[in-house]
């Protein structure tokens, strides 16, 4: 059993000390929790209930404390991939929902399984998910200042391995602050998050250089064709550069190599395998 999580780059709220502390303690405890999760559920179900957790920690941009778009909105997008069986799902710029990992999870077994805007919405409120705000003071004011739009690089994301061998990958992102809206992350496409029998990945980091580089979708193509995670993400990282790429990248193969990697310092992330790492 192995398991990997991201809180996304940590210049994507401060540059301070105590910030970026916070935020290691945060991923320590949510990678534990999800780690004793992950002893009597599957893959599947742990990256959903890790994920959410991270979505409900205002540290992070994903959920609870998301960046706000430029007309005052805040709109979320999240995607879930099981490895097992190779099916997709995801939301898109999603409104006034609390966890849209969740609803994500709930699109797995549907036929149309990525929603996006209002569609994606009265799904989820056919499905029991109520109203929820998720602005919190300090994303308001950080609108309000209209904060330095290169500061907001972030987003949540989990890997997983359970004990039948089993891969999966979710991620979740509140998107970087004043941008268009409706714009679209890579966080619910396969260039943010991807996995099948061989791989899984999350990615954080500028969203459309993740998905110009086909981030996800190509390191865990270049494992099923035989290469080592490690080896696979530094060859696609290295493409990123003719376009100077913004990217940060957890994932775990099938073999049980878990493998982070970041184009720029400083993602944060945290994994346990038996022990508890966290670093950025």
């Amino acid at each position: 059993m192995k398991l990997i999580i991201h809180g996304g780059f940590f210049s994507e709220s401060s540059t301070n000390q105590e910030t970026k502390k916070a935020k290691q303690d945060a991923l320590s405890q949510i990678v534990t929790f999800g780690y004793e999760y992950l002893k009597s559920h599957t893959a599947l179900e742990t990256v959903v209930y890790t994920v959410s957790l991270l979505e409900d920690n205002d540290l992070f941009n994903a959920g609870i404390g998301s960046q706000i778009q430029s007309d005052g909105k805040v709109r979320l997008s999240a995607s879930l991939m099981d490895g097992k069986t190779e099916k997709f799902s995801g939301v898109i710029n999603i409104e006034d929902v609390k966890n849209p990992v969740e609803i994500a999870k709930n699109l797995l077994n549907y036929d149309d399984r990525v929603l996006s805007g209002e569609g994606a919405q009265l799904f989820a409120r056919n499905k029991g998910f109520e109203y929820f705000n998720p602005i919190t003071k300090q994303r308001q004011s950080e609108y309000e200042a209209k904060l330095n739009q290169q500061n907001n690089k972030g987003t949540v994301g989990c890997v997983a391995l359970d004990d039948s061998g089993n891969l999966a990958a979710a991620t979740s992102t509140g998107g970087k602050g004043f941008e268009i809206p409706c714009r679209v992350s890579d966080s619910a496409t396969v260039a943010g998050n991807y996995a099948n029998q061989y791989a899984g990945i999350s990615c954080t980091g500028v969203g459309e250089d993740i998905v110009s580089g086909a981030l996800a979708a190509k390191i865990v193509t270049r494992v099923t064709d035989g290469f080592t995670l490690k080896a696979a993400t530094d060859k696609s990282f290295a493409e990123l550069k003719s376009f100077d790429g913004f990217a940060g990248v957890v994932g775990i193969s099938a073999e049980g190599e878990i493998y982070h990697c970041d184009s720029h310092p400083y993602m944060v992330w945290a994994s346990f395998d038996l022990n508890l790492q966290v670093f950025s």
